[in-house]
């Protein structure tokens, strides 16, 4: 038995396969992916990409938000990303085009966390949360596994970017754009083409603003989760997406337990998988 999945972010995709018994990954292919195109071109990218795959059984997608996972429409707009997609039948699309009767959607946050929960640092944890940190954050709060959305010991929505620090989006202070901002105020002049990697490697190399930048950042993600950590009674916090390489500069800016992942697509792929297996 296997299960067909597309992992989606806003410059690639990712088909799988996924065998159950083990969580066993196996990647067909990663391809790049024009995220701004028009919606009909998005569509032939992400269909391109399932045919790879023996979608037989169906296909579960994980996705960024904003989407209704529940009727497969997206909802971007101004996110860099998926622009062409707001209103969008996405999976009516893809299933009319790839003749399939059986399309799940989940959001890729979610996914992760489930995926670090079915077969990985979380693994039946019974309160956890996930946290991917990349261009922006994503949040998912699992109760034995399962995601909890609603009731006043998560955020609003489960999604911890829908709250403020400082009286400012919290997005404002962490996140890729965040962090370059620090980095670039503190050095006084802004360098084309470098991203957070390239900071975290002048942390390495022991360069002050760099590190001081990336502390910075990282505890205010400590403060501003802290608080739902206490609520929801999180014994274990897992870090993910591409900022998370820094994990090992920032570890210590935690006051609760913090491991980070060694593969956020892979933990996606594998929760998108078992989420499709529960709603089949």
């Amino acid at each position: 038995m296997y299960v067909p999945v597309l992992e989606v972010g806003g410059s690639h995709v990712t088909a799988a396969v996924v065998a159950p018994d083990g969580w066993r990954v196996e990647v067909v292919e990663r391809i790049d992916l024009a995220s701004q195109q028009a919606a009909e071109q998005v569509v032939e990218q992400l269909a391109a990409a399932a045919r790879r795959l023996p979608t037989v059984e169906g296909l579960a997608i994980a996705i960024p938000g904003p989407f209704d996972y529940e009727t497969g429409v997206g909802w971007y707009q101004g996110q860099t990303k998926f622009d062409a997609l707001y209103g969008f039948q996405l999976g009516k699309a893809l299933r009319t085009e790839l003749g399939l009767d059986r399309l799940v959607f989940v959001n890729d946050a979610e996914a992760f966390a489930v995926g670090e929960w079915t077969a990985g640092l979380t693994r039946d944890t019974a309160r956890s949360v996930g946290v991917t940190v990349g261009t922006g954050i994503g949040t998912a709060f699992l109760a034995d596994g399962h995601v909890v959305r609603e009731g006043g010991s998560v955020p609003p929505g489960g999604e911890l970017y829908l709250t403020e620090y400082d009286g400012h989006p919290l997005e404002d202070s962490i996140s890729g754009r965040a962090l370059l901002h620090r980095y670039f105020a503190r050095t006084g002049s802004d360098e084309p083409g470098i991203g957070v990697k390239e900071i975290a490697d002048r942390a390495r190399a022991g360069e002050s603003a760099a590190s001081e930048s990336l502390r910075a950042g990282f505890a205010v993600l400590a403060e501003a989760l802290s608080p739902w950590i206490d609520r929801f009674g999180v014994t274990r916090t897992v870090l993910g997406g591409s900022i998370s390489g820094a994990f090992d500069l920032v570890h210590d800016v935690f006051p609760f337990e913090v491991v980070a992942t060694a593969d956020t697509e892979h933990a996606a792929i594998i929760g998108a998988a078992a989420h499709s297996l529960r709603t089949a």
